[in-house]
């Protein structure tokens, strides 16, 4: 199973970015995909999820509103898009699943930097 992450950099507050990534070795179809998000020093954080059917997805209320979950089961791909950034969605953003109870899966995570 491999997870890999990009989009990451720098953006204004008020700006956009869009996260991708890349999912192999699992059959992704089958599979609810999370992005998280974790800021040194705190506990990783669930930002979205988005499950196996498109449209059946949830955000953590801080990015409700703001920020989009989407997949391309076509193409093995996740995607968050992410509008009216703030400062503090700065953190290091992770691509993750879970395909049994025993057994999950994380991306590298990629930095995301909202600053002026």
């Amino acid at each position: 199973v491999q997870l890999v992450e990009s989009g990451g950099g720098l953006a204004q507050p008020g700006g956009s970015l869009r996260l991708s990534c890349a999912a192999s070795g699992f059959s992704f179809g089958n599979h609810v995909m999370n992005w998280y998000r974790q800021v040194p020093g705190l506990e990783r954080e669930l930002v979205a999820a988005i499950g196996n059917v498109a449209g059946n997805s949830r955000y953590a209320d801080s990015v409700k509103d703001r920020f989009t979950i989407s997949r391309d089961n076509s193409k093995n791909m996740v995607y968050l898009q992410m509008d009216s950034l703030k400062p503090e969605d700065t953190a290091v953003y992770y691509c993750h699943t879970r395909l049994f109870s025993w057994a999950e899966y994380w991306g590298q995570g990629t930095q995301v930097t909202v600053s002026s």
